[in-house]
């Protein structure tokens, strides 16, 4: 179905392993606003989506996603890589190491495991729509946030490509919803869903 290479979408060159900064980035593997739970979300909203174009788009993003879910699993593994023990007693990163050693494991910076509830698919495309807007949004916010606490420019590096696609997508998402609400807007939007109409009277 597609062609992979085997090469990131984004060089990741980490000379300088920091398990701390690694604590902090991993949220975005697996953390609530991070790149495994927006694939899932868009490749399964494409679904229910009536417009093809619409469904193209979710799948492209979807696929780009999980590009990024493997840049950032690559980002966490190599500022772990290497690492004697005094570094991970000293740098906090002791819990995760008891549980996965340095293997890369989907959580958020806080511990919390990834779980499926952080996002929907509803079947209505304007709802998803603007969810997915939303979500690019906390992306984008998540990465903002890492760039604050990143001193090493090799790492900020894949932050801010990484963060520059959140932006592109919260756009494109946007067009997709425009392209949606033009079509429907003759028809009044608010009332898309099927069997709406039964539900009012």
């Amino acid at each position: 179905m597609w062609d992979y290479e085997k090469r990131l979408q984004y060089p990741v060159n980490i000379k300088n392993p920091n398990a701390k900064l690694a604590q902090y980035i991993i949220s975005q593997y697996g953390g609530p606003d991070g790149e495994i739970g927006a694939s899932l979300r868009y490749l399964s909203q494409r679904f229910a989506s009536p417009y093809r174009e619409v469904s193209a788009l979710l799948t492209d993003i979807g696929t780009e996603e999980l590009a990024h879910f493997e840049m950032v699993g690559t980002i966490v593994h190599q500022l772990t890589r290497n690492l004697s023990m005094e570094e991970i007693e000293k740098s906090g990163f002791g819990p995760y190491y008891i549980d996965h050693t340095v293997g890369v494991w989907p959580q958020a910076a806080g511990g919390i495991p990834f779980n499926a509830c952080e996002f929907q698919s509803k079947g209505d495309i304007i709802t998803d729509l603007f969810e997915d807007m939303a979500a690019e949004q906390k992306a984008r916010t998540t990465y903002d946030n890492i760039l604050r606490v990143v001193d090493d420019p090799d790492v900020a590096d894949a932050i801010r490509f990484l963060r520059q696609r959140e932006v592109v997508h919260f756009q494109r998402f946007g067009e997709g919803l425009r392209r949606v609400q033009e079509d429907l807007d003759p028809k009044n939007f608010y009332q898309f869903n099927p069997g709406f109409d039964r539900c009012m009277k």
